[in-house]
């Protein structure tokens, strides 16, 4: 596998897109293109508390820092490795007597690292932070009042003897957090937790269907290969979840990012056919009720949202099985209203341990997955490791290893063999594979020694749904 560096790509500049990433080199599958250490990164707000601020590793027991009572860390070698960053912060934050929101602290942390260093390119950046865009004159009048109330957030916050900036300068640097705050992840990969600031990264321009993904593992995000890239190629990224049909997919960047998506499945409208199937075939439903039923989906779906928040997870059921009902006569095997209502369904059905109906809905959401998405996307490999499981649970044994399997191999090209959600997956990898040898030699042996293992050992609870998991590349404050 290729480990590339700062040396492998080069920025360039087109007419349409501006400013974009180019390999020097060729990558194959699963190549770490580059790793790139954050330019500064905070926790998110709801989170301090329970992730540690240098690596953001989710831990159960952390120490607190005993000046500011504010930032928390695994260990001394966490805090230690923190206090350049923290130093002035922690300062600040006494006197300011607490701490303020997330995007203050992000751009706080920026400010203090130029009065440090500079605001001219850093050691292994292509660009500088002056250089990044802002996108401040594309900002609707909301989003203008927001920006004057970050800025006057942040006024109150910086301490009057740190070097002081303009008024313009500051609103660039809360329009470059707001444009490409990347969402940084837990050990696993599982939970969105904070944000920060990777100047690099930020020169990857966007495609529904790019030829990269980008991981959070160990302290630093990895830009790796997910096709053959030759030398001379542009390095894209997806910035929002493939699992939207073309117009909304464009209505999103727009709204998030200030562009018009023009790559070739916006464009062509590949996939929307998959994403809005309905049934064929003698019964075949009239726009009429294809209209009704996903309207049904919708509103189901915000009845859900409501649900999971306030941890009804019984009603989330019951309101999956009713949308389920209607859907079915309706809509296609792939129709993304469907492949929702499926992967609610089979996440809470797992989370209360009620593994036969989960796996049924995790194998349909799983086929539908595999037409739709690029087949070596990172949120299909999560989703087939999740169905693995679910079906491995079930008792169901031969598909809960294929399934496993297979997310293996999706996880080796997105996440790489050394991410702990990879690790993790070896580990279970191995023991389902065991445990089908068994299964195969001795059916009824197997299922005899699983039922007195069951008895003597809970089955694991599965992790509680969250909403907290994003789709989107970047960080956009809500």
């Amino acid at each position: 596998m290729t480990k590339g560096g700062m040396e492998s790509v080069e920025v360039f500049t087109s007419e349409g897109k501006g400013r974009g990433l180019k390999a020097q080199k060729e990558f194959l599958p699963g190549d770490v293109i580059f790793a790139e250490p954050a330019y500064a990164a905070v926790v998110f707000d709801s989170l301090t508390h329970v992730i540690c601020h240098t690596c953001f590793k989710r831990q159960e027991r952390l120490h607190r820092c005993g000046q500011c009572k504010f930032a928390y860390y695994c260990d001394r070698t966490c805090q230690r490795a923190a206090w350049l960053n923290h130093k002035n912060e922690c300062s600040a934050i006494k006197k300011h007597g607490k701490a303020p929101t997330e995007n203050i602290r992000l751009a706080a942390r920026i400010m203090w690292k130029i009065e440090r260093e500079g605001s001219g390119l850093s050691e292994g950046c292509l660009v500088s932070i002056d250089d990044l865009q802002n996108h401040v004159d594309s900002f609707d009048e909301e989003e203008k009042r927001e920006l004057r109330a970050d800025v006057e957030s942040f006024l109150e916050f910086w301490p009057p003897q740190s070097q002081q900036f303009g008024m313009q300068y500051i609103s660039h640097i809360f329009g470059v957090i707001s444009c490409n705050g990347f969402t940084l992840s837990d050990q696993r990969g599982l939970q969105a937790v904070g944000v920060g600031i990777f100047p690099n990264l930020c020169q990857a321009n966007h495609d529904c269907w790019p030829n990269c993904t980008v991981i959070f593992n160990n302290g630093k995000i990895e830009l790796r290969a997910l096709s053959k890239i030759s030398p001379g190629d542009e390095l894209t990224v997806s910035y929002v979840d493939f699992l939207n049909v073309s117009e909304e997919r464009r209505k999103q960047l727009k709204k998030q990012y200030y562009f018009d998506c023009s790559c070739e499945h916006c464009k062509k409208q590949i996939k929307d056919d998959l994403m809005l199937a309905v049934k064929e075939g003698e019964g075949k439903p009239s726009a009429e009720t294809v209209k009704e039923v996903v309207q049904f989906s919708k509103d189901t779906l915000e009845k859900i949202n409501k649900a999971r928040l306030e941890g009804l997870y019984h009603e989330v059921v019951k309101l999956c099985r009713e949308c389920l009902k209607k859907q079915e006569p309706v809509l296609g095997d792939t129709n993304i209203y469907l492949l929702r209502i499926l992967s609610i369904a089979s996440e809470v059905l797992s989370y209360l341990q009620m593994f036969e109906e989960a796996a049924d809905y995790a194998k349909r959401m799983v086929d539908g997955y595999l037409k739709i998405y690029h087949p070596n996307n990172a949120q299909l490999g999560m989703a087939v490791m999740r169905a693995g499981v679910t079906h491995w649970h079930a008792g169901l044994i031969e598909a809960g290893h294929g399934l496993i399997c297979k997310a293996y191999a999706i996880l080796l090209i997105t996440h790489g063999p050394s991410h702990p959600i990879t690790k993790d997956l070896e580990v279970m990898r191995v023991q389902t594979e065991m445990e089908l040898r068994m299964f195969q030699q001795n059916e009824f042996m197997y299922y005899k020694m699983r039922e007195a293992a069951l008895k003597n050992q809970k089955i694991q609870v599965m992790p509680e749904p969250s909403n907290e998991t994003s789709t989107s590349l970047f960080h956009k404050k809500e």
